[in-house]
């Protein structure tokens, strides 16, 4: 009887842990009619630069920000990312999509095929994009070249390839609320938290994680490891080992040009970060800037000791 049991107990497990992790869209694609007219191309332009879309999906290689052909590698704890095609080609990127697939991918993390997308796609963010945004997206990205080819597929190891457990992943920390404007802070703060939190995704970056990928309340914007392990990410909390004496211009400025009020200038992935935000209005970006100042001041994780220099 025990054995029994227990074998029942393992597969009414297995069953339940299957149902949890079934990728659940936001939009039914059979009724994408009712959500697919529209559409603003210059405010589907503003969202394409503030959700960072060509950093990850540009060409590498070529200059041309808006060619999406994708290919770039993401190196992660879990292995290799291959950011794919988003051009409006019709067969090696987006151009078949409807809003609702781009809406499912962005908010719920579901591919039009119904399997989960990995989080190195930051819809753990994107879940606050509205969905006029994703329709003005939508339509700006339509007016855009097509790009041949695909990119190659993601490198990652057993079990991290096996996309059905990222359902367990998200049931265990996934928040898929919508943004609500907060009555009690101003339009620029309401603006600014949009930004940041959605489609600016600054938390992916600049926050520290444990080892199954989670940001820890307490870790977000506090800065931490890179997470391709190419150094250390800035904190951008206004704490002392963060922005705290920085002024809302100063972090303004930064967005604009990417120079530091040290009159030291920004590299490696924040450059790129620094020509969308240059895209913005001033006056996103001074609401950006607001946001992060309102943001509770955090410390900074403790770095990891440098490795002594074996002796000559």
């Amino acid at each position: 009887m025990k054995r029994i049991l227990f074998l029942t107990l393992v597969v009414a497990g297995a069953v339940a842990a299957w149902f949890v992790s079934a990728p659940r869209p936001a939009y039914d694609r059979a009724q994408w009619q009712a959500i697919e007219q529209g559409g603003d191309v210059e405010r589907g332009k503003t969202v394409f630069y503030a959700g960072g879309c060509p950093s990850c999906h540009m060409t590498p290689g070529q200059e041309d920000r808006l060619k999406l052909g994708g290919g770039l590698e993401l190196k992660s704890p879990f292995g290799s990312f291959y950011a794919p095609n988003i051009s409006p080609h019709p067969k090696d990127g987006i151009g078949e999509w409807k809003v609702a697939d781009l809406a499912n991918a962005m908010i719920s993390g579901v591919s039009p095929q119904g399997e989960h997308y990995y989080p190195a796609f930051p819809y753990t963010s994107y879940h606050l994009v509205t969905l006029a945004d994703v329709r003005d997206l939508t339509a700006f990205i339509r007016t855009l070249q097509p790009v041949e080819g695909k990119a190659r597929d993601h490198d990652l190891p057993f079990p991290f390839n096996i996309r059905r457990t990222l359902g367990l992943w998200k049931a265990l920390f996934m928040d898929f609320s919508t943004f609500a404007p907060d009555p009690a802070r101003s339009a620029e703060l309401n603006r600014g938290r949009y930004l940041v939190e959605g489609p600016g995704h600054c938390v992916e970056c600049h926050s520290a994680r444990n080892a199954l990928g989670f940001i820890p309340p307490g870790s977000r914007f506090a800065g931490g490891p890179d997470p391709e392990g190419r150094g250390w990410v800035p904190n951008i909390t206004p704490d002392a080992s963060g922005l705290a004496k920085w002024s809302a211009k100063d972090i303004a400025e930064l967005l604009n040009t990417g120079f530091t009020p040290d009159y030291d200038s920004v590299g490696a992935g924040m450059a790129s970060v620094v020509k969308n935000m240059a895209q913005l209005t001033a006056d996103d970006r001074a609401a950006m800037a607001a946001y992060l100042k309102s943001l509770p001041p955090r410390p900074s994780p403790p770095k990891p000791p440098k490795a002594e220099k074996p002796a000559s």
